[in-house]
């Protein structure tokens, strides 16, 4: 039995060969893989360029949901290219959106090579996970924090006798703020895949990451404040959802310990 470990390094190695490859082939890899990925972002940019339209009116669901239904979305553009840059930008955003999922696979096929088939088995759940964590966030956004900031800043607007004060919404504008909490929550609510990640490659322990809470509690209002409109809703949209995520990510490190745990006293006990 004391050959034991020796047969696991050889069958380890034995496991890569072939996997080996000189630099340029590396390089050549990466460069074939970029090239898709930068393919099918310009194909879904040319596709969603001819319905940005309809996009953008998909984007002003939230405020159609704040005015109500006996309301009416009246949003301008000051310069004559606004629109059209504004509709760019919206086929832009879409594209990656939808790009996302193949330029991860992308990235995923480049560096599985290099692994274990243990390890590649074990990184294809943070593949799946986040694209749904970023969904989830953005749909958050969409239905719930969205609505209800353009609702508390329709509330803002004076009429009174003789005096007006209307918010006149711009259409890049209003893109510019819709786009940064999609992308804002979308990428904070990859949380857990962050810190699993971090525990897998043994960074971080559960028993730290609760030591930190009250850190991380500081640390989550800052983040809120600095990327959400300076309103208590959207702020708390996203410091609360923040740390309901890190209490998850303290429940996923354990299992991660646990498992590893588990993993080395079944190890011990075959060596022995």
């Amino acid at each position: 039995m004391a050959d034991t470990p020796q047969i696991e390094d050889k069958s380890k190695e034995d496991e890569l060969a072939g996997t080996e490859a000189p630099l340029l082939e590396h390089l050549m890899e990466l460069r074939k893989r970029l090239i898709w990925s930068l393919m099918a972002f310009c194909v879904l940019l040319i596709l969603c360029f001819f319905v940005s339209k309809e996009i953008y009116l998909f984007l002003i669901g939230p405020f159609k949901q704040a005015v109500g239904p006996d309301g009416t979305v009246e949003m301008i553009f000051t310069a004559p290219q606004e629109q059209f840059f504004t509709q760019l930008s919206v086929a832009m955003f879409a594209a990656f959106a939808l790009a996302f999922p193949f330029i991860a696979y992308q990235i995923y096929a480049f560096v599985a090579p290099g692994l274990y088939k243990k390890e590649r088995g074990a990184f294809l759940p943070y593949i799946v996970a986040t694209p749904i964590l970023f969904l989830l966030g953005g749909a958050l956004v969409y239905y719930g924090v969205m609505p209800l900031a353009l609702a508390f800043f329709l509330g803002t607007q004076v009429f009174e006798e003789g005096v007006t004060i209307q918010m006149q919404t711009r259409v890049s504008e209003y893109l510019g703020l819709i786009m940064t909490l999609l992308l804002a929550f979308g990428v904070c609510f990859q949380l857990p895949v962050l810190l699993t990640l971090l525990a897998q490659a043994e960074l971080v322990k559960a028993k730290s990451l609760a030591a930190w809470r009250k850190y991380a509690v500081v640390a989550v209002l800052v983040v809120a404040a600095f990327l959400t409109p300076p309103d208590p809703i959207s702020q708390l949209g996203l410091a609360l959802p923040l740390l309901l995520l890190y209490e998850v990510s303290i429940l996923s490190v354990k299992w991660v310990e646990r498992r590893r745990a588990r993993a080395e006293a079944a190890s011990a006990e075959t060596n022995t």
